[in-house]
């Protein structure tokens, strides 16, 4: 998209993507590093992220929808690709189609599978305490003793509190999962997500799906980052103006000038995924950094604006607001929302220009 028309920017760091798979792969020496590259790979581009994955060395890839696994096979037709989703009703053709490997999660699933799979690969997903989408200690039994005719090529659970090293509770599943995987002891087994890969080699197991944190975000809360920033979102200054003491600026009047102050109208807003938690009146201290100065938010975010302070420190028209980055990071800007890092990243909205570099 040429930036001349544009007030917002996204800029993503393919190297900075690879050097982290890397990072990751090396905390599990014993896997096989998988990658989650759902939703257009965390709103950050399928195909760009999925082809610089792929040169680290990733060869098995998660994505949560069929038609994600279909794009991604266009992309990667040599991938392994599964499909946490498992398998839709009716759909079986279609994944044998474009060679998508579901992650079943029911008895049901795992009939129909077995009637059409024609012997191809398939996982299933077992729960160890987060009940979402899996299949039930008691059903993997039953699954078992029924003996199906199925290539089952992995087995896997979902930590709940994996950024938590001291939850007793990543022990409790921990010990939920080897319980399965004693009904299935020569399947390969995922357990790790991003976080876990920092838990220790016990949660690790054969193949990893390292998500959030290939793309930036912190597996280790309240601890530095060992990952490096992928994602610069920027937005382009449209307006400076004098707001005198005691005026507002933006809706309801929810911020008012204490002082005679300048204000810079910033071109990004909450349809550009500009949580609007971010507004002043939430209590929360947002900022941005322009020309090397961190400049709070002011007033409510809107549909295409966010206006910030820049009373102390030199704006003009044009110039370049960092919202995360390098400078501020995306779990920062995310925690000022209220909000996750993953939240932020995937509603990114489509009116930035966006640039790969790598």
């Amino acid at each position: 998209m040429n930036e001349q028309h544009i007030s917002g920017r996204v800029t993503i760091d393919l190297g900075a993507l690879r050097a982290n798979y890397k990072t990751l792969a090396a905390q599990a020496p014993k896997a096989e590093t998988g990658a989650a590259i759902k939703a257009d790979a965390y709103g950050l581009g399928l195909a760009p992220c999925a082809e610089a994955l792929w040169g680290a060395g990733c060869r098995s890839f998660f994505v949560a929808r069929p038609l994600e696994g279909e794009a991604l096979r266009a992309i990667l037709p040599d991938a392994s690709i599964y499909v946490l989703d498992g398998l839709y009703t009716g759909e079986a053709e279609y994944y044998l189609r474009h060679r998508l490997i579901p992650a079943l999660i029911s008895l049901e699933e795992a009939r129909e599978w077995s009637a059409k799979g024609k012997g191809t690969p398939c996982a299933l997903h077992v729960d160890s305490g987060i009940n979402r989408v899996s299949l039930s200690y008691a059903q993997l039994a039953a699954l078992v003793a029924e003996k199906l005719p199925l290539n089952v090529v992995l087995l896997m659970s979902h930590l709940a509190s994996s950024e938590e090293p001291d939850n007793q509770f990543n022990g409790v599943q921990l010990g939920q999962f080897q319980k399965a995987r004693a009904l299935l002891p020569n399947v390969r087994a995922s357990f790790a997500n991003s976080s876990a890969h920092f838990l220790g080699g016990e949660f690790t197991f054969d193949l990893t799906r390292a998500g959030v944190a290939l793309y930036g975000g912190n597996p280790l809360p309240g601890q530095p980052n060992p990952m490096k920033p992928v994602v610069t979102l920027e937005a382009k200054v449209l307006q400076v103006r004098d707001v005198p003491r005691g005026e507002a600026t933006g809706y309801n009047s929810t911020w008012r000038a204490s002082r005679d102050s300048k204000i810079a109208l910033l071109g990004v807003g909450y349809r550009d995924g500009i949580p609007r938690r971010m507004s002043s009146v939430f209590g929360g201290k947002a900022e941005v950094l322009l020309n090397g100065q961190r400049c709070a938010i002011v007033g409510r975010v809107s549909m295409d604006m966010v206006a910030v302070d820049v009373t102390d420190h030199p704006a003009q028209r044009g110039e370049w607001a960092e919202f995360f980055g390098p400078n501020i990071s995306l779990d920062e800007a995310a925690a000022s929302a209220g909000t996750i890092s993953w939240e932020l990243l995937t509603h990114l909205g489509n009116r930035y220009a966006r640039h790969y570099i790598s």
